[in-house]
């Protein structure tokens, strides 16, 4: 028999969503880092006003779209005008940054036939490992520590040699851990092996400045980034890619090949959108309240919490060690829907993940709905 889908992670929570909206005022579904809150103004008339929906949009990416995610990026991380700034050309586009995670390995399986692995952080966003298995791969988790930073000394050497790639997620999805990305790409370099820094929580790092795996260099590396949190546009699917060059070139042309291509209104709202810093920084303030406040609501249920280093994701101990028990306790006695962790690998079974996304006043009634606000 070929290969049949595993249920989707999600798909899994439907008891527990029936018994959540038994509450008075429904569930409150934190189980899915999707936004809830809108981009901005500006963004919104930019992608209905573009008059680009009329003709095919180039697959890399306007010129307008790279410059923009380009200048971004290098005032983000503090490349302006040094001489590692990445520019234009160093960019290419993506329909949000999930495709792109889940077809990286199929497009570098056909560039090198020789290599069959995937390796990846082990507590993780589940389509690093999916990628692997859609692209006939082997997916290998790799270690991570007790901060939730992927243990590069955890390596085997022979997987390393079958490597097709090495991905890392800073900040992390979805413990929230931070990994030195210059350890990371100087291992990739050392070996021949790509390193794909996922940096898609970039805007929402707490425990110092923002970082990529680009202030390193270009070379054997890629920084994969989107518009899906930082500007709540996950619904218009708008991402990209930067980082070495050689590698950078080859995958545009198979993705170009391929048919995968930004819509052109997108690509005009996204330059609005990397140019306005106020909306994100509101979005940094309310994000940093709602994570304050649900940790006070786990710890009322004797879950003790820290709060991440970076992302909008609660990372909670489950009190007696069992996911599925808290996230029925959370469900039955405050009306909220959130994740196990063995979803995001079985090194994260022991946790339950809540992403603070819902409004202000749906978190408060969860806050309330246990005697807290």
């Amino acid at each position: 028999m070929g290969f049949v889908p595993p249920p989707y992670p999600y798909d899994r929570l439907n008891e527990l969503k029936t018994i959540a909206g038994s509450h008075d005022g429904g569930v409150v579904d934190l189980s899915i880092g999707t936004p809830f809150d809108p981009p901005p103004p500006s963004v919104v008339d930019a992608l209905a006003s573009s008059g680009m929906e009329r003709s095919y949009p180039p697959s890399i990416g306007t010129e307008a779209f790279r410059s923009a995610a380009a200048q971004w990026l290098n005032r983000t991380v503090g490349l302006d005008g040094g001489d590692g700034a990445v520019g234009p050309d160093d960019v290419r586009a993506t329909i949000g940054s999930k495709e792109f995670v889940a077809g990286l390995p199929h497009w570098l399986k056909l560039r090198t036939p020789e290599r069959d692995t995937v390796l990846y952080p082990a507590v993780s966003y589940p389509s690093y490992a999916m990628g692997a298995t859609l692209a006939g791969c082997r997916a290998v988790p790799v270690p991570v520590d007790d901060r939730w930073r992927i243990n590069l000394d955890a390596i085997d050497d022979a997987d390393a040699a079958r490597a097709l790639c090495l991905w890392v997620n800073t900040p992390g999805n979805p413990a929230g851990g931070l990994d030195d990305l210059g350890a990371a790409a100087a291992w990739g370099r050392a070996r021949g092996v790509p390193v794909v820094s996922d940096e898609c929580y970039i805007a929402f790092t707490w425990d110092g400045p923002p970082r990529s795996i680009v202030a390193t260099g270009l070379d054997g590396v890629v920084a994969v980034h989107s518009l899906s949190k930082r500007s709540n546009l996950a619904g218009a699917r708008c991402g990209f890619y930067v980082g070495d060059g050689e590698l950078i070139h080859y995958l545009g042309e198979v993705r170009k090949h391929a048919g995968f291509m930004q819509p052109g209104p997108v690509q005009a709202a996204a330059v609005a959108a990397f140019g306005d810093e106020a909306h994100v920084e509101t979005q940094r303030s309310l994000y940093r309240r709602r994570l304050e406040l649900m940790q006070q609501v786990v710890e009322k249920l004797g879950a003790v919490t820290p709060l991440p280093g970076g992302g909008f994701y609660l990372w909670c101990p489950a009190p007696d060690g069992d996911a599925w028990a808290f996230a029925r306790r959370l469900a039955t006695e405050a009306g909220a829907l959130v994740s196990p962790g063995e979803f995001y690998g079985e090194a994260g079974s022991g946790h339950v993940r809540i992403a603070v996304v819902q409004p202000d006043s749906r978190i408060q009634l969860v806050a309330r709905r246990l005697g807290l606000a």
